[in-house]
């Protein structure tokens, strides 16, 4: 009797090139592979909790509907310690999700985060699936930091971006992993072309107050007036600063934890808060996995 490795899946950071998980999750369901072990930091975490609590269909449906207004929608925004509480989003969840304790789940579940106080990597593997999750995604900067037994914990990717190492940890034997950061560094510096003023927007002040989020403050210059003589905008930087840092640690922790099967989605076009654009998202998660085929095949996973 042959036996079943138990399959691992790595879901990585990348803020709203995360949705790209939906495609890849979906795929891999098409050509027959069922992970036992599902674990994720930042948006991966998301993704892998909706699709470890059996909530991915409606997640998917929801994300493919956003439009700027709905985005611009549940930031909460403050300047005390980021600039969006998170408030806002996580009610949506429990309003709409069913939230469940992460032993309840049928698959093996971890969310990575990072602890504020002394930086270490903590592993989110019991409790609550939405306090695991909100832990996960605090971006630095952008989401406030959630308070966790006593410690403050941010976004994992700060340590993890692309969690193999917690696969294995859990048991798995194969990890398939998805890196979002390739092809990152210098994106928000790139030159880009102005928008339409006549592009047709959903709600024309929402669609200002996006832009004004994404240039940082308001009356700072948004990315593509920049000049040589400009400096980068306060948002600029920082989502720059992210994509390097973001980077930089995925090589390093790929390198020496190297998975079994890597899915690259190539989204680096896509900004750091753009989650509506799901659907494009989406579609280069699915196109990711097609591309690897032949290694699942030569690995057995698929016929």
């Amino acid at each position: 009797m042959n036996h079943k490795p138990v399959i691992g899946l790595a879901l990585g950071s990348g803020s709203a090139r995360g949705w790209a998980h939906i495609g890849v999750i979906r795929t891999l369901q098409e050509l027959g592979i069922q992970p036992q072990v599902v674990c994720g930091t930042s948006i991966g975490a998301l993704v892998g909790a909706a699709y470890a609590s059996d909530n991915l269909a409606r997640l998917e449906t929801w994300v493919s509907g956003l439009k700027i207004k709905d985005v611009v929608s549940y930031f909460d925004l403050t300047l005390n310690g980021g600039m969006i509480k998170g408030e806002r989003l996580m009610d949506f969840f429990r309003r709409h999700f069913e939230d469940r304790t992460i032993d309840s789940l049928k698959q093996t579940y971890a969310a990575v985060a990072t602890d504020l106080a002394t930086g270490r990597e903590v592993w989110l593997r019991e409790g609550g699936l939405f306090e695991a999750v909100r832990a996960s995604i605090a971006l630095p900067g952008l989401f406030t930091p959630a308070l966790h037994h006593g410690r403050w914990l941010v976004d994992g990717g700060l340590v993890n971006p692309v969690p193999v190492s917690l696969a294995r940890a859990l048991g798995a034997e194969v990890v398939i992993a998805v890196d979002l950061n390739t092809n990152l560094v210098g994106r928000h510096l790139r030159p880009r072309t102005p928008p339409p003023r006549n592009r047709p927007t959903e709600d024309s002040l929402a669609a200002a107050l996006m832009q004004r989020l994404q240039a940082g403050l308001e009356g700072l210059p948004l990315p593509w007036r920049e000049t040589q003589e400009e400096p980068p905008s306060l948002f600029v930087t920082l989502a720059s600063s992210i994509n390097i840092m973001q980077v930089q640690i995925s090589r390093s922790r790929l390198a020496g934890e190297p998975p079994d099967v890597l899915i690259t989605p190539r989204l680096a076009h896509l900004g750091l808060l753009e989650f509506h654009r799901a659907r494009e998202a989406i579609a280069e998660g699915r196109r990711s996995v097609q591309a690897v085929q032949p290694l699942l095949r030569e690995l057995d996973l698929i016929a």
